[in-house]
């Protein structure tokens, strides 16, 4: 199958930051996520960014804006996660959220803890809003695409989130995302497989 057989798909990115918001310094967290989605997804892509403050308000408004108005699939998040006082990126999902996900929370932070001890320290939550899947990641690049590919070197492997995205969006009515199992390997019972 080519590109054009796959169904496209709208994601969101919004970066958190105070200081990569004002400029202080550059923005990681977006180009990480569009390359490391752009391997692992043979569906087309748009995109829909946002690189804004570590404020309540404008990550809850950024959030159901992405979702009720531009229709995005999946939105994922990058940083505004610890426990510092300006880190309420969690609060301002919980706020938008119909259904809360704990599962991704808690496997991001089984994936962090092999490498720090800290790890404990992330807030990290995933919800549904409407038809779409909404997923607080970590802020670091790197972090980032252990948390989404896993750890595949480790004994035992340890399994990536993005592995149980596609079905999740599958059971929420959105479109049928193909991954790339050379960087990501989705997991569906074989009854929810096209062409199986």
């Amino acid at each position: 199958m080519n590109e054009s057989e796959f169904e496209p798909v709208r994601i969101g990115l919004v970066s958190v930051s105070d200081r990569a918001a004002s400029g202080i310094y550059q923005d990681q967290g977006i180009p990480a996520l569009q390359d490391w989605l752009s391997q692992a997804l043979k569906n087309p892509l748009s995109w829909e960014t946002r690189l804004i403050p570590d404020d309540q308000h404008t990550i809850s408004t950024s959030l159901i804006e992405l979702v009720d108005q531009c229709a995005c699939d999946l939105v994922l998040t990058t940083g505004g996660t610890g426990p510092a006082p300006r880190d309420i990126t969690p609060e301002a999902t919980l706020a938008v959220a119909d259904r809360v996900m704990p599962g991704f929370g808690e496997q991001m932070r089984q994936i962090s803890l092999t490498f720090v001890p800290t790890a404990i320290l992330s807030r990290q939550v995933a919800v549904i809003r409407g038809q779409a899947l909404i997923i607080n990641l970590p802020g670091q690049p790197k972090a980032i695409a252990e948390t989404l590919a896993g750890l595949s070197d480790s004994t035992p492997p340890v399994h990536g989130i993005f592995a149980a995205v596609p079905y999740c969006i599958d059971l929420i009515g959105g479109p049928y995302l193909e991954t790339d199992p050379n960087i990501c390997k989705a997991f569906r019972p074989k009854s929810a497989r096209r062409g199986a």
